[in-house]
């Protein structure tokens, strides 16, 4: 296991992170399940354990709770907030009022008194900068979060929130979580700029692109995935940007046969050759998913073979647009780029 620098925070982590998404209702795992992921997960030199407390609707971090009892002081631990928490409206959002209960929540659900690194899970534009930077800089000082970051911002926003923290004297984000594979690499064209250049923490989520990079998805073969199940319309071969991906993995495919590796390790190995990039998050549902996306941990990437990457799918492309979680608004709201 190879272990980076988290942005300028001093705190080293592993350049692979488990991520505990599927942990509960989602991948439909187990406790014991979960438990034994985590302990293979630690026993390889993962130490970045990433949820949110939307996963599951706190599931994922009851689960997580239990399987790190006992050994907390050896994880660096994180969950994220601001998703919907039910049908109340004022139980979502980065808000003052919000971002406490929220916290409180998750710390009790998770059986700790402090997380290393909190995270916004998505840009609220219903909320200013100040009442959320604010807010976090509150809980970090009472000692119930060691560190905060942002999680699939906007570059814009990645830029904005640095200046508000500067100009309101509040702490500011230190790391950054967007999506970032092989198959969507828009964020090389601004978000990772960005990171660097503020020397953000990069914990990049979907490497294997839902399971298009695991290699379970190929020309001629069903496709019949756990997340092709939950997300058919991503896997319809009739959808143009569908088809461009099946293209572009079975190119892959080639390029990681003649290098001798498995596409989990080409996937993988991409995105942690960026030097943007801290760590790579992935989301096993199974030992047998664990132990073939850990096979790459240590690998590197030759020259060669990250040239013949760029000739498939170009920097800064992204195949799937459409499914940008980081889009601004206007360009999905009619109404905001027309005059009235």
């Amino acid at each position: 296991m190879q272990y980076r620098t988290l942005g300028r925070t001093g705190v080293q982590v592993s350049s692979l992170a488990l991520g505990a998404m599927n942990f509960g209702p989602i991948g439909r795992t187990t406790q014991e399940e979960a438990t034994a992921l985590v302990d293979a997960a630690l026993e390889a030199g993962i130490n970045l354990i990433d949820t949110a407390d939307m996963y599951g609707e706190g599931e994922s971090e009851r689960m997580v709770g239990k399987a790190i009892a006992g050994r907390r002081e050896d994880i660096v631990l994180a969950t994220k907030a601001t998703m919907p928490m039910g049908d109340e409206r004022n139980h979502r959002g980065s808000s003052r009022r919000w971002l406490v209960t929220a916290l409180d929540d998750s710390l009790r659900r998770l059986g700790v008194d402090h997380v290393d690194l909190y995270q916004i899970h998505r840009w609220d534009p219903t909320t200013g900068d100040e009442e959320t930077l604010s807010a976090l800089t509150d809980l970090q000082r009472a000692g119930k979060i060691r560190y905060f970051g942002s999680s699939t911002f906007p570059a814009y926003r990645i830029v904005q929130a640095q200046w508000a923290a500067r100009e309101h004297r509040l702490s500011r984000y230190v790391t950054e979580q967007p999506s970032y594979s092989i198959l969507q690499r828009g964020i090389e064209a601004h978000v990772l700029p960005v990171a660097e250049e503020y020397g953000l923490g990069v914990l990049a989520w979907s490497p294997l692109a839902s399971g298009w990079l695991s290699g379970a998805v190929r020309a001629g073969r069903d496709v019949d995935t756990h997340r092709s199940r939950i997300l058919p319309d991503r896997f319809d071969l009739t959808v143009p940007a569908n088809q461009a991906r099946l293209d572009a993995v079975e190119r892959l495919a080639r390029v990681a046969e003649e290098a001798g590796l498995t596409m989990i390790q080409l996937a993988l190995g991409f995105v942690t050759a960026h030097p943007g990039v801290t760590s790579a998050l992935i989301g096993p549902r199974t030992l047998a998913h664990l132990h073939a996306q850990l096979a790459a941990a240590d690998t590197v990437l030759s020259a060669d073979v990250l040239d013949a990457v760029d000739a498939i799918v170009a920097p800064g492309t992204d195949l799937a647009a459409h499914e940008k979680s980081d889009t601004p608004p206007a360009l999905l709201t009619p109404s905001l780029r027309r005059r009235p």
